[in-house]
């Protein structure tokens, strides 16, 4: 193979995996459940499972993990602590990776991985409340509690935002875009966490490298990036100019096409119909109509179709999340599909370590430093 094409390992198979089928007939499973189906039908908690653990869980195995999440969201003095130092110009997603990477130093996972399972649940279960605890005192001078009866981290993340009983209608509608975000195969975040396990490197330090690299807008900063674009606009028809010139000027549009995906993103059926039904009656109504003149536009001017990081930006805006908060949801999503795959990894690992095709000169005469002149 040559050069140009192992540029970014496109199209390159870099191992094998039982978790996730990305692009087999433009559909996305995990472990061989169709992405619609658990979006529809299914818990977020009851996919982390699926994920980990290979199977679904009956209603017996479920009830227990719902119980054991809920009992691991509280965090510590000391991480309350850090916390509170970040300042409120900090980017949540550099609150998250403080937030776990303190969480390795005082609840490390042991050097035989025994307990790989207890950290992975724990991290599931604080990652919304390191964020919630950090938002609140950060820019509300508010300690707030983190106790709740909310079952699912759906429900847990939307109290904690909005410090009230949570919208039913926009509580399933996050536990659907959790379901779409939770895994995707050998993307660059969930490679980099592979890459960290293979080293046999601790649960706590793969799963940071996989929030440093979904912080990049080519990645999961992507959805960030849309919303700008979208309420950059007041109408559909203001919307269709704007993209034009952009194209025009060879401007990046962020939320359109995909690097394994050819003719549509399967996830963007299902975040679609989330905005649309959530923009129904909402103040910013127009958010959704001018998100699909941007669509038509992109197809109609690149064949480009939107990824799932486009709807998901309106949908999230209509549900009251900040846009900063965008890509940390990724996050606390994503974690599920990164620890099922630093689990995959060590269950036969080999160090992950791939050559590279030198482009440098050629062989040098090294020149001492006293003779090279002034």
């Amino acid at each position: 193979m040559n050069q140009t094409n192992t540029q970014g390992l496109d199209g390159v198979i870099a191992g094998e995996t039982a978790i996730a089928s990305v692009g087999k007939g433009h559909g996305l499973k995990y472990r061989g459940y169709d992405i619609y189906d658990l979006a529809k039908g299914a818990s977020y908690e009851e996919v982390a499972y699926l994920l980990h653990f290979g199977k679904l869980p009956y209603k017996v195995n479920y009830q227990f993990y719902i119980s054991t999440l809920k009992d691991k969201r509280l965090i510590c003095e000391g991480l309350r602590h850090i916390l509170e130092q970040i300042p409120a110009t900090a980017h949540p997603m550099d609150v998250l990776k403080t937030g776990i990477s303190f969480l390795g130093c005082v609840e490390p996972e042991k050097s035989d991985f025994s307990n790989q399972n207890e950290c992975i649940e724990r991290i599931l279960a604080a990652l919304p409340a390191i964020l919630m605890y950090w938002y609140h005192y950060a820019n509300h001078g508010h300690q707030i509690s983190l106790d709740s009866n909310q079952k699912t981290i759906a429900a847990y993340f939307l109290e904690k935002l909005h410090r009230c009983e949570p919208n039913l209608e926009h509580v399933e509608a996050l536990n659907s875009s959790l379901i779409l975000y939770a895994e995707h195969e050998f993307n660059a975040s969930t490679f980099a966490s592979r890459v960290t396990a293979s080293t046999l490197s601790d649960i706590y330090s793969a799963i940071t490298t996989g929030i440093g690299v979904l912080g990049g807008p080519l990645h999961g900063g992507a959805n960030e990036a849309a919303m700008d674009l979208i309420t950059s606009y007041n109408t559909p028809e203001e919307a269709k100019e704007g993209i034009v010139k952009k194209l025009e000027a060879n401007d990046k549009i962020m939320g359109f096409g995909h690097r394994v995906y050819k003719k549509c993103d399967p996830r963007n059926v299902v975040i679609k119909e989330i905005a649309k039904a959530l923009s129904v009656g909402h103040k910013e109504e127009k958010l959704y109509y001018i998100s699909e003149a941007i669509e038509k536009t992109m197809w109609d001017e690149k064949k480009l179709f939107p990824n799932l990081d486009f709807y998901s930006a309106s949908a999230y805006h209509y549900m009251g999340i900040p846009t900063s908060f965008f890509t940390p949801i990724f996050v606390i999503s994503r974690v599920a599909g990164w620890a099922a795959h630093v689990k995959e990894q060590r269950a036969n690992n080999r160090l992950i370590r791939p050559n590279a095709s030198y482009t440098g000169p050629e062989e040098k005469s090294f020149t001492p430093l006293s003779e090279r002149g002034e």
